[in-house]
């Protein structure tokens, strides 16, 4: 499922929320404005201190890549690669150029055309080697955010409640049951700082993570495709090399498809969660940091 990080995250907080309602929390004493302030003001501003307002004002489109990512269909892509292939030992490497408008995926595309405008092997690895960095680079930018916020909210909430307590007992009357209750609302601020590290900043970061080892992943699998239609491997050859990075059941459903030049020429978007499927996020992030 697409929105499974949003899901558990919604999971999550009525699971919390719901267990202090059913134990007869109250509303006005658990979303204390100021508590909430210090806590999601101050893990932004401490988050924004250490970063620059370029990456910043990314993190809407970065939440959306995390919480709805897209999804490739490897076995077509695979299917496609496998089609090329056909085609250039039939063609030859250059009839492929007129097919690339309709590929798809955006790094497939630039690694064929690097070929047909002459890259060797060793030039086509090299533009490989330097999209991954750039790719690992900028989505670390952000993992790395992530990853601080959720270090920055404990404190911030803890920065609260201490906060809270200094103004509790500098202003302790003789009741002793006032001073208590007052006490009580001042853990709120910790409250709130650990729920949004363990229930948002770092699940997302985590996300994120996930997402850019499925991206290299299926670089990796474009790359060397690519490397063998260019070297002039036999399309079965092809088929069952890429196949190879996958478990045995999924090869089966690879390996189903036989070669031809029918191939479906663009890898649908598939809209379910298959084990063939492997999910990666729309590019908000390379498109956005660059």
């Amino acid at each position: 499922m697409k929105s499974n990080t949003l899901l558990g995250i919604i999971a999550g907080l009525v699971a919390i929320f719901g267990a202090y309602f059913w134990e007869g929390g109250g509303s006005a004493t658990l979303f204390m404005l100021p508590a909430m302030l210090i806590v999601f003001g101050g893990t932004l501003a401490a988050g924004f201190a250490g970063s620059s307002w370029d990456v910043f004002k990314n993190i809407p489109k970065v939440l959306r890549a995390a919480f709805f990512p897209r999804q490739y269909d490897v076995k077509k892509i695979i299917n496609q690669i496998v089609s090329f292939s056909v085609i250039s030992r039939r063609e030859g490497f250059l009839a492929l150029e007129d097919r690339l408008n309709k590929v798809e995926h955006p790094y497939m595309k630039k690694f064929f055309q690097a070929c047909i405008d002459g890259a060797d092997q060793d030039t086509l690895m090299q533009i490989y080697e330097a999209e991954v960095n750039s790719i690992s680079e900028r989505h670390n930018t952000y993992i790395t955010l992530f990853n601080k916020l959720g270090g920055y909210s404990p404190t911030m909430g803890i920065i609260g409640t201490v906060m809270g307590l200094i103004h509790t007992l500098a202003s302790a009357g003789s009741d002793p049951n006032v001073l208590i209750h007052h006490i009580a609302t001042a853990f709120i601020a910790t409250m709130w700082g650990i729920l949004m590290a363990n229930i948002v900043w770092l699940p997302i970061a985590d996300r994120l993570t996930n997402l850019h080892n499925k991206e290299i992943f299926l670089l990796s699998v474009i790359i060397d495709g690519v490397r063998s239609v260019q070297s002039g491997e036999t399309p079965t050859v092809i088929q069952n090399k890429l196949a190879s990075a996958f478990p045995l059941t999924i090869q089966d459903i690879i390996t189903s498809v036989k070669p031809s030049t029918n191939a479906n020429t663009t890898p649908v978007v598939d809209k379910t969660a298959s084990a063939a499927n492997i999910s990666i996020s729309n590019n908000p992030i390379n498109e956005t940091a660059s």
